[in-house]
């Protein structure tokens, strides 16, 4: 996806107080500002128009080579086999 450049004007004294500050937390007002404006962009845009402009920057899948057909093999049969019950004589 491409980067675009946001321009604010804002009093430069203002800017060195302001990361003067924010140094001291490890940031500065431009991630503060990325951060703002992802944050932002989440609650403002719909999740599907979100979805949509992400599938748009989604690297493209690799179509999939389609699986080899290999020969059909025969069922199997199975065979039960059940012993003989011998005949009961009566006498």
């Amino acid at each position: 996806m491409s980067q675009v450049t946001i321009d604010i004007p804002f009093d430069e004294e203002k800017l060195k107080a302001l990361d003067f500050s924010l140094k001291k937390e490890n940031t500065s007002a431009q991630k503060r500002m990325e951060q703002a404006l992802a944050e932002l962009y989440e609650k403002a845009v719909p999740e599907p128009l979100r979805e949509y402009v992400d599938s748009k920057s989604a690297p493209a899948t690799k179509p999939r080579r389609p699986a080899k057909q290999s020969a059909a093999k025969p069922a199997a049969s199975t065979v039960v086999h059940t012993p003989a019950i011998p005949e009961r004589k009566e006498g």
